[in-house]
């Protein structure tokens, strides 16, 4: 790996830990003020529209403003090559079901709660990555795993057992459900997405596009199986504040980064960036929310930092297998120099 590349993969995941943390409390935030609230099946549609304008921004940009490169290379690589593009079709598919069970599981969760328990999704993508890109996970990382979770789980430990009455509208097992199974998607999405990324000369922005173009497509079908006549009363927009654009913005720029993030590291050292941000979030409310630290948590947070640099060790041989990761023009040369 390039220093440029290096560099990059670092800055990602600095950047997704803050992302993340951030993510989980506006969300938590949005769906429990009282008043109107917004059609979380709106927001995911909006997330995924905002991305793959984005990136269809970047392609004009990468295309030197030319109207008719940028429009000949979309029909060449969405149309002309349409197998190509289907395979995003089971990624797209399972992001969307995701991103719509995040908002189930966080409005019937509390923060903690949903935090610890979606910590699942390192382990079922640390799985898949055996399972699908033959990765092999030494011991050492095997036990950073486990030691990871029993970090997140002793940190959050004290603030999940203090939150025991739960609101009238708030269904435990229907937020447990959710996350648990978002977790084994993120899993196999993650996963799956990686081994297109690391298996494919075409750009990131590009592979995005047709991510959205699924997203956008099933999120509207999801926004009408389940709240279609809501919203054709209420309106689209129905609820939404500077606080909820926030959080749609937030998404759809931390989908973007998880997909530098996949590109230059891989999903599991993602999970335990995701995972650290939760130590970020808890500090953060310490400031916020009066939330006050004591020895469960300087014992978690030792486990956590523990285990990300135990997985992080040199001689790991998981990190260092390239799997076609170095193929020229992935990035435009402006992303990398960033």
């Amino acid at each position: 790996m390039s220093p440029a590349n290096k560099k990059l993969k670092y800055i990602s995941l600095a950047v997704l830990v803050v992302q993340n943390a951030s993510l989980i409390l506006t969300i938590r935030y949005v769906r429990t003020l009282p008043g109107d609230k917004f059609f979380a099946t709106t927001a995911v549609v909006m997330a995924e529209v905002l991305k793959a304008i984005t990136c269809l921004l970047l392609i004009f940009v990468q295309k030197r403003g030319s109207v008719k490169q940028f429009v000949l290379f979309l029909y060449d690589s969405i149309i002309l090559q349409y197998m190509d593009t289907l395979k995003l079709a089971v990624p797209s598919l399972i992001y969307t079901l995701q991103n719509n069970l995040q908002y189930i599981a966080i409005s019937n969760l509390p923060a903690a709660t949903f935090q610890v328990t979606y910590q699942l999704k390192i382990l079922t993508t640390a799985i898949f990555s055996v399972l699908m890109l033959k990765k092999s996970l030494s011991r050492l990382q095997w036990v950073s795993l486990v030691l990871l979770f029993t970090g997140v789980a002793i940190v959050q430990l004290e603030q999940t057992g203090s939150k025991k009455v739960q609101a009238a509208d708030q269904n435990y097992l229907v937020g447990l459900v959710a996350v648990i199974v978002s977790c084994l998607s993120s899993g196999f999405a993650g996963v799956y997405f990686e081994k297109i990324l690391k298996g494919s000369s075409a750009s990131v922005w590009l592979r995005n596009v047709q991510l959205g173009i699924f997203g956008t497509s099933l999120g509207l079908l999801g926004m009408w199986y389940n709240d279609g006549a809501e919203v054709a009363e209420r309106g689209f927009f129905f609820g939404y504040t500077p606080c909820v654009w926030t959080v749609i913005f937030n998404q759809a720029f931390g989908g973007l980064l998880v997909a530098v993030v996949v590109k230059y590291a891989d999903n599991i050292l993602k999970g335990f960036a995701t995972s650290f941000s939760i130590i970020v979030s808890t500090v953060a409310s310490v400031y916020l929310f009066n939330f006050h630290i004591n020895l469960l948590f300087t014992c978690g947070a030792g486990l956590v930092i523990g285990a990300v640099y135990m997985y992080s060790l040199p001689k790991t041989p998981a990190l260092a297998l390239p799997l076609s990761s170095e193929k020229e023009g992935f990035l435009p040369k402006s992303v990398l120099v960033k």
